[in-house]
């Protein structure tokens, strides 16, 4: 799990870092996880993990912005995937939690990413760097 989701992006942005900096800047745009910012019982190396990568995207962040390089993460909540399609129909009661807990009331689609991650792979956000953004409906706020 840790290879998987920390270790890997370490050596992909690390990777990138000198093509970037000789081209005068550049974007890294790391996927964390509602998970990046609270634990569940049930996840402890995922949640380790996806911390784990905001952490580091606030370091490369600090490391690299005078390379004009902007470094952030998305932090997607509860998204209607395959993968969650199966997870719905297996585990008793967890559409209800997600609903009952998520402030928008539904469960994210992929598409709701894509006014991000247009902002952060673009212009507009050359003073953005080092910020964790959840896209989670509201999930990770509430108490």
């Amino acid at each position: 799990m840790l290879d998987s989701n920390l270790t890997s992006a370490f050596f992909c942005a690390r990777a990138a870092h000198p093509h970037l900096k000789r081209a005068g800047g550049g974007k890294i745009i790391s996927i964390g996880s509602l998970l990046s910012l609270m634990g569940m019982p049930h996840a402890v190396a995922y949640a380790a993990s996806k911390g784990g990568l905001v952490q580091m995207t606030r370091a490369l962040a600090t490391a690299w912005a005078a390379d004009n390089i902007q470094v952030n993460a998305i932090l997607p909540g509860w998204i209607r995937t395959d993968l969650t399609e199966s997870a719905r129909r297996e585990v008793p009661g967890l559409n209800e939690r997600v609903l009952s807990r998520t402030s928008a009331g539904r469960w994210g689609e992929p598409s709701d990413f894509e006014a991000i991650t247009v902002l952060l792979a673009g212009p507009g956000s050359q003073f953005i760097t080092g910020a964790a953004i959840p896209v989670d409906g509201g999930y990770s706020i509430q108490a």
